[in-house]
């Protein structure tokens, strides 16, 4: 199978190439910069360049698409030109091409007004209800990306939640770098119970839905490992990891919950290109269960995770452990603030 690959240069995106490869698969990618994934041949452009779609869209029987403006700050119309129109773009070339089928990579975030979540399924996604650009411009189009599902042009969604994994610089080294500094705190002692998703694992899910269209296609399905601990333990796993302290001081949740909105908005009102520090999203998601019940995205995909969450965290280790003689580590060069970037 043919198949295209959005996004590949990314961390979820390039492992998902790299599977397909070693698959057999014949995969292409597009996305901004050379991929660096073996195997694959590179079209390098932007979902917003029509032309450059139809040239990476020739010949494809199979498109999974990750490709998308991730942050938690930035201009609104940016967000909907990248994630909305430029997913709009690619279902359009994609029918236009005779693609067959199409996996829109999304985030349980589409379907978070910020409750705590607590064993739920894939609810619908809710542009109005989501907080933050990212996650209402990502709802719009996982709506668009489902109206386009019909005989002949299978489209399912995917949505995996709190992808990380060695060589994650959007969670795994920020928190490092937050961490080295001491400027990592839990939010109301860290207690809130969440699920995350091995690299490999979400990688893995998305690969079994474009295989199991005939099950998926016109819905929506939530990806996680289904090992739900508390938001402090996994930070201290992360940071035992890295060879940094865990975070030992504690905000209430309220507090950073207030504060991260109003940063928020000044941040955006200065025109900051940087992440702050906190956001009114992230804290929520530090600060509130959100955990899934697994049974039916197994069900669907045929699929269960194969590297559980402690394993990961061994892997991390051996990775960090591996690159701790090549002079400073990249996490103490990166800046301290946070950003969704792993499908949070």
């Amino acid at each position: 199978m043919r198949v295209l690959v959005t996004g590949a240069s990314g961390l979820l995106g390039g492992e998902v190439a790299r599977l397909l490869v070693r698959q057999g698969h014949d995969v292409a990618t597009f996305q901004r910069r050379p991929s660096g994934v073996d195997g694959a041949t590179d079209f390098c452009g932007s979902v917003t360049d029509e032309e450059a779609l139809r040239g990476a869209v020739e010949g494809a029987e199979g498109i999974i698409h990750l490709a998308a403006k991730v942050s938690f700050t930035g201009r609104a119309a940016e967000f909907d030109e990248v994630n909305v129109e430029g997913t709009r773009r690619l279902l359009q070339a994609a029918r236009a091409a005779g693609v067959q089928d199409v996996v829109f990579v999304s985030s349980p975030s589409v379907a978070n007004s910020g409750a705590a979540i607590a064993g739920l399924g894939a609810e619908p996604a809710d542009p109005k209800r989501a907080h933050g650009d990212y996650s209402r411009t990502k709802a719009e189009a996982e709506l668009l990306a489902l109206a386009a599902d019909a005989p002949g042009f299978q489209v399912a969604v995917v949505r995996p939640h709190i992808v990380w994994g060695p060589g994650d610089t959007q969670l795994v080294e920020r928190v490092l770098a937050r961490a080295s500094r001491r400027r990592l705190p839990l939010l109301d002692a860290g207690a809130a119970l969440i699920d995350t998703t091995y690299v490999d694992n979400a990688a893995a899910a998305i690969v079994a839905a474009l295989h199991r269209m005939e099950h998926v296609h016109g819905r929506a399905v939530v990806v996680s490992n289904g090992e739900p601990r508390p938001v402090g333990e996994l930070l201290a796993g992360i940071c035992a990891a890295g060879g940094v302290p865990a975070p030992s001081w504690s905000v209430p949740g309220a507090v950073a919950r207030a504060a991260g909105a109003v940063v928020e908005k000044l941040w955006t009102r200065a025109g900051r290109q940087e992440e702050p520090p906190m956001t009114r999203f992230l804290a929520e998601q530090l600060s509130n269960a959100h955990w899934f019940d697994q049974r039916e995205t197994r069900e669907l995909l045929n699929w269960t995770p194969a590297v559980s969450i402690d394993e990961g965290l061994a892997r991390l280790a051996d990775h960090y452990r591996s690159h701790s003689g090549a002079g400073a580590r990249v996490y103490n060069r990166l800046p301290m603030s946070s950003n969704g970037a792993s499908n949070i």
